[in-house]
């Protein structure tokens, strides 16, 4: 946690993750004229979060 100029208590965290779409089903997916995938198997995913503890 930290005090921002103001006073405030403020606490942010960073996540960041990969999943595979098919692990939960997902198995479709459009091709491209070539032939190619138009979504990959791989999700990449970051999370930014921020608190403030409320003023009494």
């Amino acid at each position: 946690t930290v005090k921002d100029p103001w006073g405030n208590i403020k606490a942010g965290f960073k996540a960041t993750g990969k999943i595979n779409r098919k692990d939960f089903g997902l198995k479709w997916g459009a091709v491209t004229e070539a032939g190619g995938a138009v979504v990959g198997d791989e999700v990449r995913m970051t999370i930014n979060v921020e608190f403030a503890q409320a003023k009494a």
